[in-house]
């Protein structure tokens, strides 16, 4: 907008009289800037100024700095719930490894109990892995993972790491049928092992212990002994852990005792079982028994000729010693 002539202003007044006043301004400001500069002269007038202006800066940057935190902090809830909830699946995913691996360890440590078993013990064994169980009141059964094309066949003896569990009832084409030693209809011939006593196990309807009914009155028996197969009826091989003894009752008639025996075998936690392959029978006559002859200690050296035919050696420094004369009668008698 232009200015009207007619205004007038008191510091740029037309005329000398205003010019020479704006020249003593302008001095005096320069003379002001020199002495701050170099002497710092209006350092604590600034000083205390800037106590008064401070709070009006405050004040008006609260609203900055007001939805500057709320957006910080509801990007650090954020940031922290989706690092908690990357924190709880990492946890979870290292607790089901962890419960994995434990698996895992314990099952090599059955393998690795049923391997000893098997080169312990010289066995034709042949390895199996449970799939299906059939526990009831009547029956206590297991479905294995070979069959017929295995060469499978019925009858043969299943064991574990501790004992035995069973034998084959049922064969198919992939999968069999066994029959653990804890089902009502199956029993076993077991022998003492402390005694040598030996007696029958039969399957109980628990389904976690044998019974031992037919055991004499006069039996030693007392609960922790050990049973094993005896091998009597040829079905299973002598020597087998089967149960121990867990207590020892008579007959109502009182004249049996009868046991209670627990089993050996890991019946409801075994996964891995072996199944025993009958040996094969030697075929021809026993091969002769060695010669045996005396200690080695004893015997000659090697071509030294028999005692009967050695030479009598004197010794030269030995001493002959004197004849002796017989005094005996002589005979009349006819020497036969």
């Amino acid at each position: 907008m232009a200015l009207n002539r007619d205004d007038t202003s008191p510091l740029f007044a037309p005329g000398v009289a205003g010019t020479l006043r704006l020249i003593v301004y302008l001095a005096l400001a320069c003379v002001l800037m020199v002495l701050d500069h170099r002497g710092d002269w209006l350092g604590n007038v600034r000083y205390g100024l800037s106590l008064l202006v401070e709070p009006v800066y405050r004040i008006a940057g609260l609203p900055s700095q007001g939805f500057q935190a709320a957006t910080v902090a509801f990007a650090d809830r954020q940031r922290l719930t989706e690092q908690n909830q990357r924190l709880r699946e990492d946890l979870l995913l290292a607790n089901a490894k962890l419960n994995r691996m434990a698996s895992v360890a314990e099952q090599n440590q059955r393998l690795k109990e049923l391997l000893d078993t098997q080169h312990s013990l010289s066995l034709n064994v042949q390895l199996a892995r449970l799939i299906g169980v059939d526990l009831g009141s009547f029956r206590h059964r297991i479905v294995l993972n070979v069959g017929a094309r295995d060469k499978v066949q019925p009858g043969q003896v299943v064991i574990d790491a501790r004992g035995v569990m069973g034998q084959i009832v049922e064969v198919m084409p992939t999968t069999s049928v066994a029959m653990l030693i804890t089902d009502p209809n199956h029993a076993i011939p077991v022998t003492i092992e402390r005694t040598g006593l030996r007696t029958i196990a039969y399957g109980s309807r628990t389904g976690d212990s044998l019974t031992l009914p037919n055991i004499p009155v006069s039996a030693d028996v007392q609960a922790g002994d050990k049973l094993v197969t005896s091998g009597l009826g040829g079905r299973f091989p002598p020597g087998f852990p089967v149960g121990e003894i867990r207590d020892v009752a008579q007959t109502p008639s009182g004249t049996f005792l009868s046991a209670q025996a627990k089993p050996a075998a890991d019946l409801d936690r075994s996964e891995d079982v072996l199944l025993l392959h009958d040996l094969a029978e030697p075929a021809g006559p026993p091969a002769p028994a060695p010669n045996v002859g005396p200690p080695a200690d004893l015997a000659p050296p090697p071509g030294t000729p028999p005692a009967a035919t050695l030479p009598s050696v004197t010794s030269p420094t030995a001493t002959p010693a004197p004849a002796r004369t017989s005094t005996a009668a002589p005979s009349t008698g006819t020497t036969p």
